[in-house]
């Protein structure tokens, strides 16, 4: 009986720790309050140095009375730039930064369909490792697409990627390449620029497809989205209610720099 009572002690303490261990973290709930409404997004678990810099800004009051700076009907509405707090009427906005970037965390199961959010960033040709801006980000509004249209943009997709990948190559033999020619050797020349060819197609056999999933296809067929930003920026959460306030901040008038004719402000709080 003394040992029954005492396997029973430990089976209690057992379910009693067990219950007070969540097997699930609480995901985190932003709320952005404008003129508009409030949209309420959910911010992924899956990228932490985003969502874990997103709650820091937000709770350091660096997300309030900024502006929606760069609003484009049937793609996206910008923010986050702190220049934009009290900006003048008519400034061209949206080169701000706190001083750092974001390691890109980029996760092919987070695309570019209809309500995520996702970090802006430079371009490719001073930003090659794709880091995102500390603070700016953006809210996918996007658009519908036909089937043939989608089979078009991935077609180009694929190319666009071969063609970058062998400029690359070129560059990097272009002294050898230059000799070459410089020597008449066409035939030689030829050749290596073939066998470059080459090596493009087989290391871009050994990179992730651009084909689009049927998810993808799916979304981007009925919901709606921007699939050529797919894999390039780190989208980090989704709207969640409030999709109409997103509507009607994309469809207000702008001026030749895609800023809002009026301040569109907002402020972010975590629920």
């Amino acid at each position: 009986m003394k040992k029954l009572a005492l396997f029973m002690v430990f089976a209690g303490l057992f379910v009693n720790l067990s219950c007070g261990v969540s097997t699930k973290s609480k995901e985190t709930i932003v709320q952005i309050e404008t003129e508009f409404g409030n949209i309420k997004i959910k911010l992924y678990d899956e990228t932490p140095l985003h969502r874990d810099n997103f709650i820091k800004l937000t709770k350091d009051g660096i997300y309030t009375d900024l502006l929606f700076h760069r609003v484009i009907q049937g793609f996206m509405i910008q923010g986050g730039d702190p220049d934009s707090k009290n900006a003048e009427p008519g400034k061209q906005l949206g080169s701000g930064d706190l001083g750092y970037t974001i390691p890109a965390e980029i996760n092919p199961k987070f695309f570019h369909r209809r309500g995520v959010l996702a970090a802006a960033r430079q371009g490719d040709d001073t930003n090659p490792e794709r880091r995102s801006s500390a603070s700016q980000f953006y809210i996918l509004q996007g658009k519908m697409f036909r089937p043939e249209e989608l089979d078009t943009m991935q077609m180009k997709m694929e190319e666009s990627r071969k063609m970058s990948m062998l400029q690359a190559k070129i560059k990097s033999v272009e002294p050898e390449l230059n000799k070459l020619g410089a020597e008449g050797k066409q035939d030689e020349l030829m050749a290596r620029y073939n066998a470059l060819k080459e090596e493009v197609l087989a290391e871009e056999a050994n990179l992730p497809s651009l084909k689009f999933t049927e998810e993808q296809r799916k979304a981007y067929t009925t919901v709606g989205g921007y699939p050529s930003l797919d894999n390039g920026y780190t989208v980090f959460g989704e709207v969640i209610e409030g999709m109409d306030v997103v509507d009607n901040i994309a469809k207000q008038p702008t001026d030749m720099y895609d800023r809002p004719q009026k301040d569109i402000k907002f402020k972010i709080t975590i629920l």
